[in-house]
């Protein structure tokens, strides 16, 4: 695991090198709107699409416990979503979209990850369980990627927590103009 996150954080390491250092004070701002992207892109595309394109990611698959693994709500076009947009919002940032790429998949890890944890504790798919259905998906790629983006230990904590909130602010939104099925 540690060599897949070593991987994912070399890759646009060099060449965002040049737009951290011109844009300091802006890559708090920018790693969080990646985030948004990447988070909000499956739910954009699903209501794009409506149910075409929406294979499950686990296949309907049942972990040990006779719960499924991720549940119906991930698919794989929302996973494709959140990585293409990612990698070309990342360039429009002045970074390398590889470096957005490695945001968007490590965002969806730590989504599944949430999704995983979320069945085994019994909630269905789309229920709220607050802290677990933001943290994951923020604080892995701003731990993972810190070196890329020239993050300091303070500033991840701090992207995990304006995630957290910005997450419960646009979820509000999003339910208010009709993208969301849940106001959470």
């Amino acid at each position: 695991m540690d060599e897949l996150f070593s991987l994912l954080a070399s890759c646009g390491m060099e060449c965002s090198r040049r737009a951290r250092s011109a844009k300091r004070g802006w890559v708090v701002v920018d790693l969080l709107i990646l985030l948004v992207l990447a988070n909000g892109a499956p739910i954009v595309t699903r209501n794009i699409l409506g149910a075409r394109l929406a294979c499950p990611l686990d296949g309907g698959r049942c972990w040990f416990d006779g719960r499924p693994l991720f549940g119906h709500s991930k698919t794989l076009r929302g996973i494709f979503s959140a990585l293409l947009l990612t990698a070309l919002a990342a360039p429009l940032l002045g970074y390398d979209a590889r470096l957005g790429l490695s945001v968007g998949a490590l965002a969806m890890v730590g989504d599944l990850l949430s999704s995983f944890l979320k069945r085994r504790l019994g909630l269905a798919p789309s229920s709220m369980a607050l802290g677990l259905d933001q943290i994951p998906e923020s604080l892995l790629p701003a731990m993972a990627l810190h070196g890329a983006f020239g993050l300091h230990g303070g500033e991840v904590f701090i992207i995990s927590g304006a995630f957290f909130l910005l997450g419960l602010v646009l979820s509000a939104l999003l339910y208010a103009f009709g993208f969301r099925k849940q106001p959470y």
